[in-house]
């Protein structure tokens, strides 16, 4: 039996689209070619794939143990992929970073813009996310790389920090805690903290170490969104100090006279696979990176 690998990633995406109808359009096919190839797929395996008895197509017990080994094959299939690129000394033909939204980015993109004018052959993809969301991405997608604040260590991952980045407790010009001195954690609590959300389908660990505990937390989607908050006054919290700069010069933000200290830095760090050689596109983007730093 000749097994297509083709209508492995069309099971694949059914069930991470969710019906027939969503995968024909992620694959720009029409939904009868999907239909089609799926009945192809359990004509060769001798097997029902999905039951179609309900409204919507569920996959059987057989099937799902199709889906999961199909899956397994078609990364073991992209991994010869990239390897005879890698022996063959060729760019890769994909090249994935996933970055924390709290990173600056202007580096990122100084690097990214040095790849175009080099025109480097390859697909590069940059995904936004936030804390736990940023290493749940990376795994999820398989990327290159990740930018990352905090991440869960192990002996499959290798790193190399990037320089500090400082956050600083933030109000408004005219939020009641302005002009407060030695505020303390109790008087902090009376008033509306503000949050990045943590971006992860699950938390990937504790986020939740700068918080300070109080009943009232707005959590927003990104830091834009969050410095917009704290102008409006609606609250108070951390920043990176490379995003307010000016909004601290020109007083629309103030920093709290907070009597544990109103500042914190953090190291960042640069992660990916050890068991994965990196490209000649991932090996240059570092590089880039490194000097614009």
């Amino acid at each position: 039996m000749k097994l297509d690998l083709d209508s492995i990633r069309v099971l694949r995406t059914i069930v991470e689209k969710g019906s027939f109808a969503a995968a024909a359009k992620t694959l720009h096919r029409a939904q009868s070619a999907i239909s089609y190839q799926i009945k192809k797929l359990e004509e060769a395996l001798s097997l029902e794939i999905f039951d179609r008895s309900e409204y919507r197509a569920e996959l059987t017990p057989a099937g799902q143990m199709i889906l999961d080994e199909g899956i397994r094959l078609l990364a073991q299939a992209q991994h010869i992929e990239e390897l005879a690129v890698q022996l063959n000394q060729e760019w890769e033909p994909n090249f994935e970073v996933v970055i924390d939204g709290i990173l600056e980015i202007d580096p990122i993109m100084s690097a990214m813009k040095q790849l175009l004018r080099e025109d480097i052959p390859t697909k590069i993809s940059l995904t936004m996310e936030y804390l736990g969301g940023v290493q749940h991405r990376f795994d999820k997608n398989q990327a290159d790389l990740m930018l990352v604040k905090e991440y869960q260590r192990s002996t499959n991952l290798l790193s190399q920090p990037l320089p500090d980045l400082e956050c600083i407790l933030l109000v408004g010009r005219n939020h009641p805690l302005a002009n407060v001195e030695n505020v303390t954690i109790a008087q902090l609590k009376q008033f509306v903290e503000l949050s990045v959300h943590d971006s992860s389908e699950q938390e990937l660990y504790d986020v939740e170490h700068m918080h300070f505990g109080g009943e009232r937390m707005f959590f927003l989607s990104d830091f834009k969104s969050k410095k917009q908050a704290l102008i409006q006054d609606i609250g108070f919290g951390w920043m990176p100090r490379y995003l307010v700069c000016k909004d601290l010069e020109n007083g629309d933000l103030v920093e709290v006279d907070y009597e544990h200290g109103s500042r914190f830095s953090f190291t960042p760090h640069l992660v990916w696979r050890a068991e994965k050689k990196l490209g000649k596109t991932a090996q240059r983007f570092i590089e880039l990176l490194n000097q614009n730093y």
